[in-house]
């Protein structure tokens, strides 16, 4: 392949006949991708379908436009939704992206998403390091729950803005790396060895502003020590292809439930969400202010339903709280607007500040002589001025749908075709499925009918190879994800990480550092996976290799 000279960032029209003519911007030396291959697995290559997928394999790979953004003619709406994800929010009520705080977990969305990619692995909390795409996961562990405290936020939030003052302090959060050695010494039969890390957290008493409350046998805001917070982390993943994701219809992921379960029934799987799903039938799902029930199909715990009401949707909200118009109100717990409005320091400052986000005249309630009143008021309040218009949140939600996905590499290397066939062989396609076709792809907004079929981009009937099951599974490693339950990654584009954003860091948090380690951390013996891990042992180095090969190709 001819090495070619682009001389723009991104190109807005990739197509296999386009694949040799890239433009992008900024002056440099990129291969472009690969032309379509002669070969049976040519459609694989189409890893987001022929509306969902771009040849390009550079560092911009997974911030490009999907086929179906042009083809709608949605181009402008794609950039524009493109600027509000890579700007950084501030306080300035005048200015551009304003909205910052009072409080946040970050103060823009490429923090967490480096290149929109998977985030990198930290050894040290930082809400301002580009790459840590760490959220923090605090939650109770007294008579075997889990759920999260009442006095955070499900996201915690590390930063804060003008009187206030941050729920933890950052500084005091400590990341341990420890090593961890498996049944097998981290050796493969054949002598060849790998390593093994997670992540410890720790978090003092004196680094939280809040008291530590959670709802305890029925009791709510019961006080807790230290000792009985768990605390882990959960790192984001990459957002292209999400709006293919959303387009897989509601009954296929239903059968793919109904056959994990008969496989679960059969004794092919060790674990099983009954309480979610049983005899085939939903017992839980998504929904919103509309009251229809959707299959729950994004976040590590399967927490939403369709895009428009998604992770990123949500995201542009609790992240950064600017406000829109569907949520005209702080991410916020009363449990910190009771500390915050209370505190001597606060309150000094808060009148002069105040002052300079709104008028008396508009927000009585904020100024009256009770300053402690005037601070809950504010914090709590649910007619905030709207800091993110309809239009440019509907622009954002174009950008986030229209994400393409790149395609797949060297599919027809004999090496990556031995690693799919034992990829298959091996039983990790099981959960790892290939493909999935799409729907008619209606757009669905659970909450506020602000998407529909007019005003996004649209994937109906695509044949795509995200490489999931869109299933929870349980792998019981060590210090592991909250609750255990964890939904099958995506694993298309992932190859392509450590050129995209300088790290190829897998699993819920970070802790494989390559594909290798990412597969022997599904070793336990009580994991869904322990079947294909043993049998992967069993392999001679060049086929692990071939499979490793694959993984990286797709």
């Amino acid at each position: 392949m001819t090495q070619t000279t682009i001389p723009m960032k991104r190109n807005l029209s990739i197509s296999l006949l386009a694949c040799l003519a890239l433009t992008a911007c900024g002056p440099e030396v990129i291969d472009p991708g690969q032309p379509k291959p002669q070969t049976e697995y040519a459609e694989e290559y189409y890893s987001g379908g022929k509306l969902g997928t771009v040849f390009n394999a550079t560092a911009s790979a997974y911030e490009q436009p999907s086929p179906a953004v042009e083809q709608s003619g949605m181009s402008f709406d794609f950039q524009m939704g493109e600027y509000f994800f890579e700007k950084d929010y501030n306080t300035n009520p005048d200015g551009a992206f304003h909205g910052l705080g009072p409080l946040a977990v970050r103060e823009g969305c490429l923090y967490c998403h480096p290149a929109y990619g998977h985030g990198k692995r930290q050894t040290a909390y930082h809400a301002k390091t580009m790459g840590n795409g760490y959220l923090l996961v605090l939650y109770e562990k007294v008579d075997g729950q889990d759920s999260y405290l009442s006095s955070l936020t499900g996201m915690p939030q590390t930063l804060a803005y003008g009187p206030f003052k941050a729920p933890i302090d950052e500084d005091k959060i400590r990341i341990d790396w420890l090593n961890y050695t498996d049944e097998w010494g981290n050796t493969f039969p054949d002598g060849e060895t790998y390593s093994l890390i997670y992540p410890e957290v720790t978090i003092p008493a004196d680094a939280y502003y809040v008291p530590l409350l959670a709802t305890v046998n029925g009791e709510a805001n019961t006080p807790l020590s230290v000792d009985q917070v768990g605390v882990l982390l959960e790192s984001t993943i990459g957002i292209y292809g999400t709006g293919l994701i959303d387009a897989i219809p509601d009954d296929s992921i239903t059968a793919q439930w109904t056959r994990e379960e008969q496989a679960y029934n059969a004794g092919y799987l060790k674990h099983w969400k009954s309480g979610w799903f049983e005899n085939g039938q939903w017992k839980t799902f998504y929904t919103g202010l509309d009251k229809t029930p959707y299959v729950r199909r994004y976040t590590y715990a399967m927490s939403r339903g369709p895009l428009c009401d998604a992770a990123g949707a949500n995201a542009i909200w609790n992240i950064t709280n600017v406000t829109r118009p569907d949520r005209r109100y702080h991410y916020m717990t009363t449990a910190y607007a009771d500390v915050a409005a209370k505190d001597p320091d606060v309150q000094a400052e808060f009148p002069a500040w105040i002052a300079t986000q709104a008028s008396a005249e508009d927000y009585p309630e904020w100024f009256t002589d009770n300053v402690e009143d005037n601070i809950r008021n504010y914090l709590l309040a649910k007619n905030l001025p709207v800091e993110m218009t309809e239009k440019q949140f509907l622009q954002l939600m174009v950008w986030h749908r229209g994400l393409a996905v790149p395609a797949a590499r060297d599919m027809d290397n004999a090496e990556v075709q031995r690693g799919r066939a034992l990829f298959t062989q091996i039983g990790c396609a099981q959960c790892h499925r290939p493909s999935w076709t799409t729907g008619d792809d209606d757009v669905h907004d659970p909450n506020n009918s602000l998407c529909d079929n007019s005003n996004m981009p649209r994937y109906p009937h695509q044949k795509i190879w995200p490489y999931t099951d869109m299933v929870q599974h349980k792998l019981m490693m060590v210090n592991d994800i909250r609750t255990g339950w964890c939904r099958t990654t995506p694993l298309w584009g992932r190859g392509l990480s450590k050129l995209v954003t300088g790290a190829e860091d897998r699993l819920h948090d970070c802790r494989a550092r390559n594909t290798m380690e990412a597969i022997m951390w599904h070793g336990s013996a009580e994991s869904d996976a322990r079947q294909s891990v043993e049998q992967f042992r069993q392999l001679s180095k060049e086929e692990r290799d071939a499979i490793i090969r694959f993984v990286d190709a797709i």
